[in-house]
């Protein structure tokens, strides 16, 4: 276990990133589950989970947590559904991230496919299916894998964060 700002966290919490003290805590152990047990192998696809943590904090500096969060605690009723739209604003920003490491020529071959295999892979719905054996989409807290997967593809195709409005395209 690990302390954070938000608190302590195991490593069945998986990667995260905790606002209060403006840090992204990564347990290395996850990248061998989500290669095993989730099947997203690669150095890309943890590349892709650093850079959607990472994006969480510009999140934070820009101040969407904090609308998502004042929004959360006056409305408890949209707290996964703004969830949702944060996680996958996220995976945007995450696409928006690898567009500019595609530009430098940095990117090998197959790399933006293991980037999409991850964001598949940690869909709620395919966790759920995986985990439980079924499928609760009420309880969905970061969409579904196919939500995941377009709006990564959304950032890596435009390049532009601007395209990454999840709050008003999801409404």
């Amino acid at each position: 276990a690990v302390q954070s700002g938000c608190g302590a966290a195991s490593a069945a919490t998986g990667p995260f990133y905790c606002s209060l003290d403006q840090r992204v805590y990564l347990d290395l152990d996850f990248f061998d589950e989500l290669h095993q047990r989730f099947g997203a192998p690669g150095d890309f696809a943890q590349a892709y989970v650093i850079a959607h943590e990472i994006a969480h904090h510009v999140q934070n500096l820009t101040g969407v947590s904090k609308v998502v969060i004042d929004q959360s605690r006056s409305d408890p009723s949209q707290r996964n559904d703004l969830s949702i739209k944060q996680e996958l604003q996220a995976d945007c920003l995450a696409g928006v991230w690898a567009y500019s490491t595609y530009n430098r020529n940095l990117l090998e071959s197959g790399d933006i496919e293991e980037g999409l295999g991850a964001a598949a892979a940690v869909g709620d719905d395919r966790i759920q299916e995986t985990v439980t054996g079924r499928v609760d989409p009420e309880s969905w807290t970061h969409g579904s894998s196919q939500q995941r997967v377009e709006w990564f593809q959304r950032g890596f195709e435009s390049g532009d964060s601007g395209q990454c409005d999840t709050f008003t395209e999801l409404d």
